[in-house]
């Protein structure tokens, strides 16, 4: 086994990268290793895609390609190599449209990711922006497209992406790309915002609760709705109850998902608390994307995957989506023999979701009199990943520091630090609003840019902070976005990413005033100027 080297996440070793025989999220050197290939493969099939027309089949094999590479989705080492030889055969195909490859050229070669981790600092740092960026945004899309819905731009710009990561390039032209991962990727999220409110309706606030009753349930972790929807349909009249974790929270503000009336809460908080918190639970559990961590010994036989996540050992649900042995796993267990009240990490036993830009701007004259009459004195958007690195009670203490008559907005699963906090209301409002996934960045993005529109002001006059939690690929490109739109001011942490070189960070505190964060106290002095 060879040493690895991996920087992609937030909780990477010593803030400098994972270099020993396994990272910090689980994975081995040999997936590690394979992962790289992967990229390679891709870069390969970019090359491949120039002069040529890429079919369906080959927009699949970039996406979920570059879907598999995020950090905890895929741990094993069969279905990473299953991934590479389709990716190759579709690079094959593209090389048999074009005369000019069907001989050696060099041009279609698979890149050698150590070039890229050995190459000098500052390009090394745009071109990891530019993978990581692209890796997120492949998720995104890859969701839309389990649903049906597609992009030519967005397509087109992963081939031109990856390209650019296996070319040699300098900073003044690798910057623009950087950026552009920004622009296509608020595309890609609108069209998934399309998919699913299309399929399941639009999202309206609903009050989610934290404890479970006796009998057989499963639990569904991830983010991917169909992969929820399908469960729900072959578990209706069995007796099985269903619960969310994690990032599916939010799908129970869906008209069409909470129309299952065996949809019946959220079991858990967020993904790195999965080892405690699934140790003695009496039920299978679905992971449908990212946030899959080594399962243990103590649960390992009730853990199941679809899609693009893989661990070896575990049983895999293919593409039939044949959910039977999930079912039948659940009905094994049993469940709990009596209710169970169970609470979020500050003790509260429900929590909120489903404000989505839809149920925001829908208040949109309450809250545009509000801030105008002075009742409404601030917006903090407080949302993003959480992690088990110590700093994330940052954000806790943050929320609870902030001005009585503030409102947080929050998304992604940084959330669970605080959203079972009952902090009153504001205007009518409740004070603390769940946005959704991280999947839903696009609509926070919206009413922030409804709001400029209302004020006659631009995002960055309003009275609005963004104080972001960052752990892997989606965080990446869903900064690149605001970023692209020219939102300065934004608050990171718990830590910067080590990807980015002192250059290439002394470029963005320039340019668009990103801070590191610091304490509660010290953050909010300087964002309200008292």
């Amino acid at each position: 086994m060879e040493n690895m080297f991996c920087y992609q996440c937030e909780q990477t070793a010593g803030c400098t990268g994972c270099t020993g025989k396994a990272g910090v999220c689980g994975k081995s050197a040999d997936v590690a290793r394979l992962q790289d290939e992967l990229t390679g493969a891709l870069i390969a099939l970019a090359r491949a895609a120039e002069g040529t027309m890429p079919q369906e089949s080959t927009h699949r094999a970039m996406i979920e390609g570059l879907f598999i590479t995020l950090t905890n989705v895929n741990f094993d080492q069969d279905s990473i190599q299953a991934q590479i030889e389709k990716v190759r055969r579709e690079k094959e195909a593209l090389v048999s449209q074009c005369s000019v490859c069907r001989t050696p050229c060099g041009r279609n070669d698979e890149y050698d990711m150590e070039k890229l981790w050995k190459d000098e600092p500052d390009i090394r740092s745009l071109k990891s922006l530019l993978l990581f960026g692209l890796r997120g945004m492949a998720a995104y899309a890859y969701h839309a497209m389990v649903l049906g819905y597609s992009d030519e731009e967005v397509n087109q710009f992963f081939y031109k992406g990856m390209f650019a990561v296996g070319a040699e390039l300098p900073m003044e032209k690798l910057l623009p790309l950087v950026l552009e991962v920004g622009g296509v990727n608020l595309k890609c999220m609108e069209l998934l915002h399309r998919a699913n409110t299309t399929a399941y309706g639009i999202p309206s606030p609903v009050t989610v609760s934290l404890s479970v009753p006796k009998g057989p349930f499963i639990v569904v972790s991830g983010h991917d709705l169909r992969d929820l929807q399908l469960l729900l349909e072959q578990t209706e009249g069995k007796g099985i109850n269903v619960f969310t974790h994690g990032e599916m929270l939010p799908a129970h503000a869906y008209p069409k998902l909470k129309a299952y009336t065996h949809l019946k809460g959220n079991y858990g908080t967020a993904w790195q608390n999965q080892q405690k918190e699934f140790a003695d639970l009496p039920a299978p559990v679905l992971f449908t994307t990212n946030c899959l961590m080594p399962p243990r010994d103590s649960y390992k036989d009730r853990v199941f995957t679809t899609e693009v996540v893989s661990y070896p050992g575990m049983t895999h649900i293919g593409g039939e989506k044949d959910f039977t042995p999930v079912i039948e796993k659940a009905l094994q267990l049993g469940g709990y023999p009596e209710d169970m009240t169970f609470t979020g990490i500050n003790g509260g036993t429900q929590v909120t979701t489903g404000f989505g830009k839809d149920a925001v701007l829908g208040a949109a004259d309450t809250v545009i009199e509000g801030v105008k009459s002075g009742k409404i004195s601030h917006f903090f958007l407080v949302g993003g990943c959480d992690g088990a690195k110590a700093g994330r009670n940052y954000y806790t203490e943050f929320v609870q520091e902030a001005p009585e008559d503030s409102l947080i907005l929050t998304l992604a699963c940084g959330k669970y630090r605080f959203n079972d906090m009952d902090l009153g209301t504001v205007c009518g409002l409740p004070r603390i609003l769940d946005m959704g996934q991280c999947n839903d960045a696009y609509s926070a993005i919206m009413v922030a840019v409804e709001l400029a529109k209302a004020f006659d002001c631009s995002v960055n006059e309003l009275p609005l902070s963004m104080v972001l939690s960052w752990y892997e690929q989606k965080a990446v490109c869903i900064l690149l976005t605001l970023l692209h739109l020219g939102i300065q001011n934004i608050y990171l942490g718990p830590t910067l990413p080590a990807f980015v070189s002192e250059n290439v960070l002394n470029y963005l505190e320039e340019k668009y005033h990103i801070a590191p964060i610091s304490t509660p106290k010290e953050d909010l002095a300087r964002i309200l100027q008292v």
